[in-house]
């Protein structure tokens, strides 16, 4: 628990602020950029079927890292555990399904909604792609492993903003949203799991 930069019992409201001050981060960067963030968040059903249908593969990956036994997976479960498990552990799935919502809606107007499009009009399709998301992979690298994984997922989902036919940033948000939920409940069964061995285990 001392490893967990922000106190257990202020994890949900300061994480909700956090990630809700992206979308102002958004908002100025795309007045700069002249970019709307906003402007291709467009409801559709397909959009969300898409988004829904694609956020099995990431979480059937997610699912098979915690069965690998290579030292930089094991590195990446235990960060995941020492830092979001105790806080995790504490909400309900309400809790977990608002800042999954809201950090797929904040993160992906920031990094898909403004950033890409930004650094595609500047160097072209493939290059605005590619630089876009190292940028979201250097914010989630808390090992080398997982800037790597996060860089590719950013890639996943800069390419679902065209899946379809046409841009809608509604189908990452979906993406980002559902998985983020998803993982957070692993997270905080496997933490409580690991309490509840501590506490059968005799002394």
């Amino acid at each position: 628990m001392e490893n967990t930069p922000i106190k257990p019992e202020k994890f949900f409201i300061t994480a909700c602020y956090f990630e809700a001050g992206l979308i102002i981060i958004a908002v100025v960067l795309g007045w700069i950029a002249n970019i709307d963030p906003f402007e291709n968040i467009i409801f559709s059903e397909n959009a969300v079927f898409y988004g829904l249908l694609a956020t099995f593969p990431l979480f059937l990956l997610f699912m098979a890292m915690e069965y690998m036994a290579l030292p930089s997976v094991q590195q990446i479960r235990k960060v995941l555990l020492d830092t979001l498990g105790p806080s995790l552990h504490r909400c309900n799935w309400a809790d977990l399904f608002v800042l999954a919502a809201i950090a797929g809606i904040s993160e992906e107007v920031l990094f898909r909604g403004v950033i890409q499009p930004w650094m595609e009009n500047s160097w072209g399709m493939t290059a605005g792609l590619i630089v876009s998301n190292l940028l979201f992979g250097l914010v989630h690298a808390v090992t080398p492993l997982y800037f790597f994984l996060a860089t590719c997922v950013g890639i996943y989902l800069g390419l679902f903003l065209d899946y379809g036919g046409e841009r809608n940033l509604l189908t990452p948000i979906v993406i980002h949203g559902v998985y983020d939920f998803l993982a957070f409940l692993v997270i905080m069964k496997t933490y409580r799991a690991s309490l509840s061995n501590k506490q059968d285990t005799p002394n």
